[in-house]
């Protein structure tokens, strides 16, 4: 129920922290007028000696042009210049990304659609020079590309004759006639780099999320399930796939949901991330590692204040990870032998680049060399490369770009037992001796967490502070960052303690800073969306409000919705089974308590969170006399991919709490 960014390159990386609402791409700002250019990915190559990225493209004056470039740099030389690599001979004639490193460092593989026919494949180039070659000719979505260790083999995941980008966050496809559940498996797919020869290999009734090379390129590990993708990522479990023969193993049937399967360095353990998470590539838990053969998976992070998102094998006795800790990012190392864990970096930049939908660090064969893409509120995003945690910037090229809003700090409230952390955004050019505003922005997820790094183009709710407002993020119970007991804390309790963990943390804010509190509102996108529905209809602090793509009626929402393999865990059971519980946490059992003007904003073919919820949620108000206004956003999903429908989204929103707060 999150709102996170999709789909792209699975490298050898360690994911960071931004699996929130916040993430990084372009954001318009004060300096060159024009908006901060995106990175999409980096990656080191494995001797450490070069870092290839891929970065927006745009044309003479700045402006996006929509496309993306790939560039490779020389880390040995300081006066070395970016080369860019690519299958176009005109940057902006093609969409190129998704790149991965051969491990002897002179190759890279990479996704183009140069061909203009609106398809990407894979073409393999020498960075030394030379043209690319044209790997595949495939018809579908191709996405994680990964070398085999011998070199001869490129496997990656394809959904063949696919009618959209793989994950819920894209437009549905309509549905018309007889609906037949029709489903396009991505399957773990290998191409013969010498003879160019395709070979799908897992099984046409599964659909892989997530693969690992074994050592000795005999075998995969997987994460899998029957059926629909979007939905039963929350039901996949844990496989061993033959690489001669497709031969598919049971391994791990776990209890919540997996992620990141990793082998050991001598074949025999595979590591992963568990716990529960709410949506596929949002990633949090606790680490677990299992016989490669089978067996019980033993929890090597029991207790662990924070939440791990991203692994790598150090060594057989040893794992490097990243983690959510306290609204922060982390890097750690364990050493399995005696459980003890050292944190390696820590701080509150978001460092990201893609992987299988989530922000990561680049790793070298050494495991100590390494490559970034860092940001944070104050910078916008640049290429970094070094050891960890004492990277210097390769890149420049957003320079000239300053941010139009106000500085962060980050807060800490109890609310009974719990601590809870938020970061509170002050208003541009804030003075003390004023009173302001403020509106409080709930992340999406649940389990998801509010970092601060610079904006992301969709849904900038950092433009609230440019507008003269205090802006509250809070990480209530069930995000991110605290642990496994802090990110379950919410189960079968969806709008009670979270809710009150936010009222606690505005109280926080209006006791210490001069906000007014007859002029706060609260806003977010998902779960951020659901939480604003739920918070009108429980008081009426809220002297306005917007949800984006929210959740009205739990119990028609189990029908409607394309991922409902996500309520169970939360709820306990489904909702034909106890239709209670789903009521119990549901806006729409309370409407008639609102008084609050509310702006309801959604996608038209939104299958997380459906466009109907939406107009459930309207027309109810509409039919008590509430203030509220829908808006439907044809063609867009749930995460806004047309510019003029993001920009539109932001000038809505501050309107409405410009009118009703000012």
């Amino acid at each position: 129920m999150k709102m996170n960014c999709c789909n792209s390159a699975k490298l050898a990386f360690l994911t960071t922290l931004l699996t929130g609402c916040l993430a990084v791409t372009g954001a318009q700002a004060q300096g060159t007028g024009a908006a901060a250019r995106n990175f999409d990915q980096v990656a080191i190559s494995p001797d450490g000696t070069r870092v290839a990225w891929v970065q927006s493209s745009a044309n003479a004056s700045g402006e996006p042009t929509g496309g993306s470039a790939i560039y490779v740099q020389d880390l040995r030389s300081t006066n070395s210049k970016p080369k860019r690599i690519s299958a176009s001979t005109d940057i902006q004639a093609a969409t190129e990304d998704t790149i991965s490193w051969s491990p002897d460092s002179k190759h890279l593989a990479f996704l183009s659609d140069v061909a203009g026919d609106g398809q990407s494949n894979f073409y393999i180039v020498n960075v030394d020079g030379g043209g690319a070659r044209k790997l595949t000719s495939l018809k579908g979505f191709l996405a994680d590309p990964a070398w085999s260790p011998d070199e001869k083999t490129l496997a990656f995941l394809f959904t063949e004759n696919a009618l959209r980008v793989a994950g819920p966050l894209m437009p549905m496809v309509p549905e018309t006639g007889v609906i037949d559940q029709k489903i396009y498996e991505q399957r773990l797919t290998l191409v013969d780099l010498a003879s160019g020869k395709v070979r799908q290999l897992s099984p046409p009734d599964m659909y892989v999320y997530q693969y690992d090379w074994s050592p000795d390129g005999r075998s995969f590990a997987a994460i899998a399930a029957h059926g629909a993708g979007d939905s039963n990522w929350y039901v996949a479990q844990l496989y061993t796939l033959n690489a001669e023969n497709g031969q598919l193993d049971s391994v791990y049937k776990p209890a919540l949901q997996i992620a990141v399967p990793r082998w050991s360095p001598d074949g025999k353990t595979i590591a992963f991330i568990g716990g529960l998470m709410s949506d596929e590539g949002s990633i949090g838990g606790d680490i677990f590692t299992v016989p490669a053969t089978g067996g019980d998976a033993h929890d090597v992070t029991p207790g662990i204040a924070a939440s791990p998102s991203w692994l790598y094998w150090e060594s057989p006795s040893k794992i490097l990870f990243t983690e959510n800790i306290d609204g922060q990012a982390g890097v750690s190392r364990i050493d399995l032998s005696s459980g003890k864990i050292s944190s390696l970096w820590t701080g509150s930049d978001v460092m990201s680049t893609e992987v299988d939908g989530v922000p990561a660090v680049s790793l070298a064969a050494d495991r100590q060399s390494s490559a970034v893409i860092r940001n944070s509120a104050a910078h916008p995003p640049e290429i970094w490369a070094g050891p960890m945690g004492e990277w210097k910037q390769v890149t420049h090229i957003n320079d000239g770009v300053r941010p139009s809003w106000g500085g962060l700090r980050s807060l800490h409230w109890p609310n009974g037992d719990m601590k809870i952390q938020g970061w509170l955004m002050s208003p541009a050019n804030y003075d003390p001796n004023k009173r302001y505003p403020m509106v409080v922005v709930v992340h999406g997820g649940p389990a998801g967490v509010a970092h601060i790094g610079w904006p992301e183009a969709f849904f900038n709710t950092y433009d609230l502070s440019a507008h003269g407002y205090f802006v509250l993020y809070p990480n209530p119970r069930g995000s991110f960052g605290q642990g496994e007991k802090f990110t379950q804390a919410n189960v079968k309790d969806f709008g009670y303690g979270d809710f009150q963990d936010i009222l606690k943390g505005v109280d926080e804010v209006v006791k210490t800073l001069p906000v007014d509190n007859n002029r706060i509102g609260i806003t977010g996108w998902s779960y951020g969306g659901y939480m604003t529905m739920w918070a009108v209809t429980q008081t009426n602090r809220f002297r306005a409000a917007v949800a984006g793509a929210g959740l009205a009626n739990y119990q028609s929402y189990y029908g409607q919705n394309d991922i409902d393999e996500w309520m169970p865990p939360y709820f306990g059971a489904t909702v034909y089974d106890d239709a209670g519980v789903y009521a119990k946490s549901s806006p729409i059992t309370f409407i008639k308590n609102v008084k609050t003007p509310t702006l309801v904003l959604v996608g038209q073919y939104d299958g997380e969170c459906p466009m109907p919820q939406s107009r459930e949620f309207w027309w109810a108000l509409k039919t008590l006399g509430v203030e509220t206004q829908l808006v439907v956003y044809p063609g867009e999903g749930h995460e806004f991919l047309q510019t003029e429908h993001r920009r539109d989204v932001i000038e809505r929103l501050t309107k409405w709490f410009d009118h009703y707060l000012k």
